[in-house]
């Protein structure tokens, strides 16, 4: 059995464009929060594994379908698991929703680097963490 990483967030002003309907790039953004606070919920974050780890995680690709518009004041939620792993990086998947609505769905390459940005191996402890949310499948 897999688990989600879940986080909740209201669509702004700052968020939109002039029709009211956010702005595509800033998805992006709100993937983002929801990754950092995936990471808060295992007891790390990214200042953490930075000062413990000498590492820091980035974004190797992103593959980003937006299904519908979200609009001003929507309440979203965010749904993420992780899909696979290597050594030294894992892929993750993300799904935008505002109820029932598919808003956006996305699949993230996130690799481990050193300060020089060169690929590392996962830490034990964070790989150990993550694995109950390791996942084959969600059912959408």
């Amino acid at each position: 059995m897999h688990e989600n990483f879940f986080h909740k967030l209201k669509v702004y002003y700052e968020d939109t464009d002039a029709g009211g309907v956010v702005y595509y790039a800033n998805y992006l953004k709100f993937l983002e929060r929801a990754r950092t606070e995936a990471l808060v919920t295992l007891g790390f974050n990214n200042k953490k594994i930075k000062e413990d780890f000498g590492a820091l995680i980035i974004v190797k690709s992103c593959n980003i379908e937006y299904k519908i518009s979200s609009h001003l004041e929507d309440e979203l939620s965010i749904r993420s698991f992780v899909k696979s792993v290597t050594k030294t990086s894992f892929i993750m998947n993300q799904y935008i929703s505002r109820g029932e609505d598919l808003i956006v769905e996305a699949k993230v390459h996130l690799v481990f680097v050193n300060n020089e940005g060169k690929p590392i191996k996962i830490p034990d402890n964070l790989f150990k963490d993550f694995k109950p949310y390791f996942c084959d499948s969600i059912k959408v």
